[in-house]
């Protein structure tokens, strides 16, 4: 339906979610909506009827961008990554057993406010989400609206459709301003493990940025979680790789992966990135002191089995042919609070990673 421009009709929009009837049919609504027909949503509305909804909540964590340019002045305007597992709606309130977390905070009509406030305050030319299973109803129509390009690949077997009452599958989505880049080429990538096809996903597309007629590749995954997987992951990671060689001939393409890896930087798959031929970097080691320590969390929760502190997520580039302009700091310890995450006032259990990119002025230079 066109809800046109007023705050009250972009409020309805908001609100709304699909009846359990209407998700019941999942399966057949895994094809693209047609959003084009809606009216342009302003940014400063949404956040406006967002902020209205959360009144009654904390105000949002103050972070910081951390510069980490070294005297490289870009002739362009820099590319905003943003990298967030969002925490799937089903298995926040169903499955994943917060047990310091008010289940009042992990409403959806409310939540989905915190998650649309923390995109809209950062305002990401490319977006990269995990467990997204409220697609259809809310980040396709509302992201469209707002210029984005939205594209959805569902894992096949999704844990959210044990819970009930579920949205459907949970997935990976990537979204780019359309004002800013031009779709090349897209693959949805099923990853496979020892040679069988596994539950986990990433999409990978190749953009033209309009300003700089530069083409690159972004890519967004979500590999295999839980302790005793890791010689899964580690395939997963050497199937994805491999996909992406062919798909950015080589590295002859600049490449910025987005994921939540499930695995530490102890872990086999990390290095595997880490010494890849497409010689990547991961983009928030730059924040430590000397450049290769990656950040002491991305995820801190409590579960029943106990407090779980980890570094899971990352975001991934290519550092002979990209700069990391700036990346967003990190919530200290003091912020997340001893109750951990998600809470009131925050969505998910991983933090969001926001990084500015800007080509190489000399892209064949290899290090």
């Amino acid at each position: 339906c066109s809800m046109g421009n007023s705050t009250s009709r972009l409020y309805s929009a908001l609100a709304k979610t699909l009846s359990s009837s209407a998700v019941s049919q999942h399966q057949g609504c895994l094809e693209q909506p047609d959003s084009a027909r809606l009216d342009p949503i302003d940014p400063k509305d949404l956040l406006e009827e967002c902020q209205i909804v959360l009144q009654k909540r904390p105000p949002r964590f103050q972070r910081d961008f951390v510069d980490l340019k070294k005297n490289a002045a870009a002739n362009h305007r820099p590319i905003r990554v943003m990298q967030w597992n969002i925490l799937a709606q089903a298995l926040g309130e169903g499955k994943d057993n917060f047990v310091q977390c008010p289940m009042e905070a992990l409403k959806w009509e409310e939540r989905k406010c915190l998650i649309l406030e923390e995109i809209l305050a950062y305002k990401p030319d490319i977006l990269c989400l995990q467990e997204v299973d409220h697609y259809f109803d809310t980040f396709e129509p509302l992201l469209s609206r707002l210029g984005y390009q939205c594209t959805f690949f569902p894992k096949p077997w999704s844990p959210c459709l044990d819970v009930e009452q579920n949205n459907g599958p949970d997935g990976c989505a990537l979204f780019f301003l359309k004002d800013r880049f031009e779709l090349i080429n897209s693959a949805n990538i099923r990853l496979t493990a020892m040679k069988l096809k596994t539950n986990q996903v990433a999409i990978a597309q190749t953009l033209k940025c309009n300003e700089t007629g530069r083409l690159f590749c972004i890519a967004v995954t979500h590999l295999k979680a839980r302790t005793g997987w890791e010689r899964f992951r580690s395939a997963q990671g050497c199937d994805l790789l491999q996909n992406l060689k062919s798909i950015t001939q080589g590295a002859k393409i600049p490449l910025i992966i987005c994921g939540d890896f499930n695995a530490e930087p102890t872990e086999e798959v990390y290095r595997e990135f880490s010494n890849s031929s497409l010689n990547l970097n991961s983009a928030y080691k730059l924040l430590s002191p000397d450049g290769q320590s990656e950040p002491p969390y991305t995820t801190w929760k409590i579960r029943p089995s106990g407090e779980c502190r980890h570094t899971l997520d990352y975001i991934w580039y290519s550092q002979h042919a990209l700069n990391v302009n700036s990346a967003l700091g990190l919530l200290t310890e003091e912020q997340i609070g001893p109750n951990r995450l998600p809470s009131f006032n925050y969505p998910s259990d991983h933090l969001s990673l926001v990084c500015d990119f800007s080509f190489n002025q000399d892209p064949d230079r290899l290090l």
